[in-house]
């Protein structure tokens, strides 16, 4: 298998699913600041020209939670479970996609995106504007993960790598998390995981097992 990555936001999160499973993937660099996301060989991949990117024979998968769920049935792990918590991993996903990660990314493309590939500064409207989104949807997770240790059937899912995804860069962008303790010791939990603290691999490092 080839996963085709960068150091940013949703290729994290198939990174630290693939190195938490141990398997056998090339992780295969994407330097989006040289645009090679949007050369034609990569477009044949995906044409929304974003990563990651899963090659996995035959199949060639895109968007970052396909990919995890794909590689966790792939380990047989219960990351992906195969009763009736799926149902409720997806219903977690999708909220992360809808609500959640709309509004906490947002802090993520203006402290660490511009910055890093623009060469801009935060702007400080568009952070005011999406606060009570983030501590709306902060909120509903906080009173989930009481009594917790995890979103679904107190097991680590892949809807803990998705849901979790913003809060390793809390410190630089600002994320307001100061009133949500449970959000707080979750992610401390989730830190204790080798591939969530270092999901990528060296940019020399060609494969990892």
């Amino acid at each position: 298998m080839k996963l085709y990555y960068s150091d940013t936001l949703n290729p994290r999160k198939a990174c630290a699913v693939a190195r938490h499973l141990k398997l056998p993937v090339e992780f295969i660099h994407v330097a989006l600041e040289k645009g090679e996301h949007r050369t034609p060989q990569f477009c044949a991949m995906n044409p929304n020209a974003k990563v990651p990117v899963l090659v996995d024979g035959e199949l060639v998968l895109w968007e970052s939670n396909a990919i995890m769920c794909h590689l966790a049935e792939k380990a047989g792990s219960d990351l992906w479970p195969r009763d009736e918590r799926r149902i409720e991993v997806l219903r977690w996903l999708m909220w992360d996609a809808t609500e959640f990660a709309p509004a906490a990314s947002t802090f993520y493309f203006e402290h660490i995106i511009k910055p890093r590939f623009l060469r801009s500064e935060a702007d400080p409207a568009e952070i005011a504007r999406v606060t009570p989104d983030f501590e709306r949807y902060a909120s509903v997770l906080e009173a989930h993960l009481k009594g917790r240790d995890y979103l679904v059937g107190n097991a680590l899912t892949v809807a803990d790598f998705a849901v979790g995804i913003t809060l390793p860069y809390a410190g630089k962008t600002g994320l307001p998390l100061q009133a949500f303790p449970e959000i707080r010791r979750w992610h401390a939990q989730l830190d204790e995981l080798p591939a969530w603290r270092e999901p990528f691999p060296a940019l020399q490092a060609t494969a990892a097992a």
